[in-house]
């Protein structure tokens, strides 16, 4: 585990993308402090923090919608510029926002294929559509829907979490961000959820998941990044962490907890 005051760490030739150093400002407040973060290949990260922490902010840099005021991105060990969420989306970032910006009145293929439309000549493709969007919904094990012909607005939470969740990955995606995938929804709809969050990674993406419920996160992530007041306090493997030295970082920036663990086994 890494803690607030280290020097950043070298970029390991597993991670995705590397944040190092990413700072950002609105005026005369600071979201955001010298940022270090990782999101290795084929791994779950949670990032952690309470209500203005930065957590949104740091998502909205990696998707490209804010442009960070100083700090570096390296994506594959190469180091990038991402100004705009088409250049995002370009390397293979796509980010599943907590409203899903899901259109109510569209079907599931239509949702899916919004502003990317399939076309054969002046015509919309919509076998070649329907193809695509039933082999991506099947590849993720979304067995529940009845028709990919389904208006959106007759689906359940966790139904609508998972056609966004197949809409982010249909676009030859590497790196998945996931803002509160299982709010609001009910325990057997967070269950299907966070079964698709471990199938992303099972087909080698990389995942970056922003939640408050604890216990998602020690249920499917593989390593827990906390910010505290836009500072990266914390990351490492989730072994490294409890639930209580979660809330510790996540309310006052350091824990007593995991400094004794860490000295136990040094």
């Amino acid at each position: 585990m890494t803690q607030s005051g280290a020097p950043p760490a070298p970029v390991d030739a597993n991670v995705l993308l590397a944040l190092r150093g990413i700072s950002k400002h609105f005026g005369a407040v600071q979201a955001l402090y010298g940022v270090d973060l990782d999101l290795p290949v084929g791994m779950v990260t949670a990032l952690c923090g309470d209500n203005g922490a930065g957590k949104s902010v740091l998502t909205k840099c990696i998707a490209g919608i804010y442009r960070p005021d100083q700090g570096e991105m390296y994506w594959a060990g190469q180091l990038v510029r991402i100004r705009t969420p088409r250049e995002a989306a370009l390397l293979g970032i796509e980010t599943v926002y907590q409203d899903l910006a899901l259109a109510n009145n569209l079907d599931i293929v239509q949702n899916m294929f919004l502003g990317r439309e399939a076309r054969s000549g002046p015509f919309l493709d919509e076998d070649r559509m329907e193809r695509a969007a039933a082999e991506t919904l099947a590849g993720l094990h979304v067995t529940t829907i009845r028709s990919i012909r389904q208006p959106v607005a007759t689906l359940s939470g966790g139904q609508r979490q998972a056609v966004a969740v197949a809409k982010a990955v249909m676009w030859n995606s590497k790196l998945v961000l996931l803002d509160e995938p299982t709010a609001a929804l009910g325990v057997a709809q967070t269950q299907m959820v966070l079964d698709l969050v471990k199938r992303l990674k099972d087909h080698g993406l990389a995942v970056m998941i922003i939640s408050h419920n604890l216990n998602d996160v020690f249920a499917v992530t593989d390593r827990i990044a906390v910010l505290h007041l836009g500072r990266m306090v914390a990351q490492g493997p989730v072994a490294d962490f409890d639930r209580q030295t979660v809330v510790d970082y996540m309310t006052t920036g350091a824990s007593s907890r995991a400094s004794t663990a860490a000295s136990s086994r040094s």
